[in-house]
């Protein structure tokens, strides 16, 4: 006779236990998401620390998905709705750079191809720019980390034989190798290696970036953002930046960058997320890619018809090769 109540009261009770543990287990799956996307609203990842956690938001999506599903089953209605709005406002954010923006480039337009590599502090194997830009068909390939004596060894290679104007202005370790016409000198106003080369009789300005590193010294990354977007406005229109950004489409001094005019060529044709680094890493050996920090950016008088990543022999960061139109 006292044995049914017990067993009764008994399955409830061990039901209630259950509720406030998977509720803290989805308050602890939503925690970092949620410190992410306030840090993304406010930008306090300009100059800081929180640069560093900051590129991983495309991947705290992937905590934050099953919060709401538990939470609608845990019947925590409030708690769920926040679930729910802050994985919408991350899909909002993500979800635009695998889709692309259908806009098509005109029929007609001349069409430039460019490459970006980071040398990897001149470790690079020499050949290997070298086989990608003849089998690219590259027009312009900007190096970052480039030494002296990596510079002499893509020379040794052949780079100038198929690109033989070499542009590297004086203390960075920045380079822009082209075959096009080059017109006039370097824009002073650009903080790096510059210079603008005819295509189809139009000229386009080609900006070699390479910024500090976060994790070396924020502040001074942000710096070096902010150079960019200073220099920006009024030259975004033929203009096309490319290089290891050190920053992701989060960031905000990316994103400002962008506000001035540009377009992301990765984002523009739905592959925003594909990433460029880690590669073979020497001190992340055992990482894959996991995030995008090489990018081609450029103005509005262009548009991108191709990009592409590719493994290069003795670099950590995966090459991109871009096609542009230019249409005017």
């Amino acid at each position: 006779m006292t044995d049914g109540p017990s067993e009764a009261t008994g399955a409830p009770a061990r039901r209630r236990w259950w509720r406030p543990v998977l509720t803290g287990l989805c308050a602890l799956l939503l925690l970092a998401p949620a410190v992410l996307a306030v840090v993304r609203v406010l930008g306090l990842d300009d100059g800081t620390v929180l640069a560093l956690p900051m590129a991983a938001l495309p991947y705290a999506v992937l905590l934050a998905l099953p919060a709401p599903v538990l939470l609608a089953v845990l019947r925590r209605r409030w708690f769920a709705g926040a679930a729910v709005a802050l994985v919408a406002l991350q899909l909002w954010w993500l979800v635009p750079r695998a889709v692309p923006d259908g806009a098509e480039a005109p029929a007609g337009a001349p069409r430039l191809r460019l490459a970006t590599s980071n040398a990897y502090l001149g470790g690079i194997s020499p050949q290997a720019p070298v086989d990608l830009v003849r089998a690219q068909r590259v027009d312009a390939l900007a190096v970052e980390e480039l030494s002296e004596s990596a510079a002499a060894a893509l020379d040794a290679a052949g780079i100038r034989t198929l690109l033989p104007h070499r542009e590297m202005a004086q203390g960075t370790d920045t380079a822009i190798y082209t075959r096009l016409p080059v017109t006039g000198a370097a824009d002073p106003a650009w903080p790096t290696t510059n210079v603008t080369v005819e295509v189809g009789g139009r000229p386009v300005v080609l900006v070699a970036v390479h910024t500090y590193y976060p994790l070396g010294d924020a502040r001074k990354w942000a710096a070096g953002m902010r150079a960019l977007r200073d220099a920006a406005p009024g030259r975004t229109g033929n203009a096309v930046l490319l290089g290891d950004f050190n920053a992701t489409l989060d960031h905000a001094p990316m994103r400002d960058l962008l506000a001035t005019g540009l377009s992301d060529s990765h984002a523009e044709l739905g592959a925003g997320l594909f990433p460029t680094w880690p590669e073979h890493n020497r001190d992340l050996p055992f990482l894959p890619p996991l995030i995008q920090i090489d990018h081609v950016l450029h103005g509005e008088r262009l548009a991108a018809v191709s990009v592409d990543e590719f493994t290069l022999a003795r670099t950590d960061h995966r090459a991109v090769v871009a096609e542009l139109a230019v249409r005017g």
